[in-house]
């Protein structure tokens, strides 16, 4: 949970113990938009009952369709809005991600030309002291329209 608001996915690939999470930061949405488009509706209209229907948030965003607008590349960009797209909270913690039939599985996607493969600094950490802030522990496809915060040039 970051900032006692937003729900994120971490991906523990160690032992109990080891340091050895990676926080997914996005995804690149290949089907399912409208669900995702719902699930972030959801989580709007849960925080607009959180802070009441007089709050400024909720006259600002009367009628708005959260995601409804947004490019379908853009639905899971950041970590909040890619566990609010797939519904996915803390009662997912635990679960196992190999398990074919869990409720959230790790499957094989598209191959990634290595190429295209960067590695830039983490965002959001500056509060960190050196050098971990500056440490690139970020991996992304470059050029790809559905990473979260900074986007790394296409090489050519």
């Amino acid at each position: 949970l970051v900032y006692g608001m937003h729900d994120c996915l971490n991906v523990v690939t160690g032992p109990d113990g080891a340091a050895s999470a990676v926080l997914i930061r996005a995804v690149e949405p290949v089907a399912g938009l409208d669900v995702m488009r719902t699930g972030l509706a959801r989580r709007a209209a849960a925080r607009e009952a959180r802070r009441g229907a007089s709050s400024a948030f909720a006259r600002a965003t009367a009628g708005a369709r959260p995601g409804g607008d947004q490019p379908g590349h853009r639905l899971a960009t950041g970590p909040g809005r890619l566990c609010a797209a797939f519904e996915i909270d803390r009662s997912f913690s635990g679960t196992d991600l190999c398990a074919a039939d869990g409720p959230l599985t790790l499957a094989s996607g598209a191959v990634v030309d290595p190429a295209s493969i960067v590695r830039t600094p983490r965002i959001g950490v500056g509060y960190a002291a050196p050098p971990w802030h500056a440490i690139a522990w970020r991996v992304l496809i470059a050029g790809n329209p559905s990473v979260s915060g900074p986007r790394a040039p296409a090489s050519d």
